[in-house]
C-alpha cells in the first residue's frame, strides 16, 4: 500500500468514526449502489472475478443494513423482507452471472438510497445546533 493509499484509508476511517448514525446509513447505501454499479459494469465486460467481488461486498453491506434494523420501528419487517430479497438476487447475480438480477438490485436499492438521504437531511435539519455554533 502506498503512502497515498494509506492516507486515503486513514481519512475514510476517520470520516466513518466521526459520522452520525444517519450519515453512516447513507454512506452504506452510497457504497451499496457503487458496488452494484461496478458489478454490472464488470458483468458487461465478462470480468466475473471483479463482478463477484463487488456482488459479495454488496451482500455484506445488505447484511449490515439488515442487522442495524430495530424491531421498534413499524417498517422494520417490511424493510427486512426487501433486504432478504435483495440478498437472494445478489447471490443469483453472482452465481448465475445474471446481469438482469444485478439490474433488478439497482432498481430496488436506488429509491431506498434516495429515501434514506432525504430522511437524513430532514433529521439533520431538525437537530439542534451544537453549543459551539450558538456563539
Amino acid at each position: 500500500m502506498t503512502s497515498l493509499e494509506r492516507a486515503k484509508q486513514q481519512y475514510l476511517e476517520q470520516q466513518v468514526a466521526s459520522a452520525s448514525p444517519e450519515r453512516l446509513l447513507t454512506l452504506l447505501y452510497d457504497r451499496l449502489l457503487v458496488d452494484i454499479d461496478r458489478a454490472g459494469a464488470a458483468q458487461d465486460a465478462e470480468d466475473w472475478s471483479a463482478a463477484g467481488t463487488h456482488l459479495t461486498h454488496a451482500q455484506q453491506i445488505v447484511a449490515e443494513l439488515n442487522g442495524s434494523l430495530t424491531d421498534a420501528w413499524d417498517g422494520a419487517a417490511d424493510l427486512r423482507a426487501v433486504y432478504t430479497y435483495v440478498t437472494g438476487r445478489l447471490i443469483t447475480a453472482n452465481i448465475g452471472r445474471d446481469r438482469l438480477a444485478t439490474a433488478e438490485c439497482r432498481e430496488l436499492v436506488a429509491p431506498l438510497r434516495e429515501a434514506w438521504h432525504q430522511a437524513a437531511a430532514v433529521t439533520s435539519a431538525a437537530a439542534p445546533a451544537p453549543a459551539s455554533a450558538l456563539g
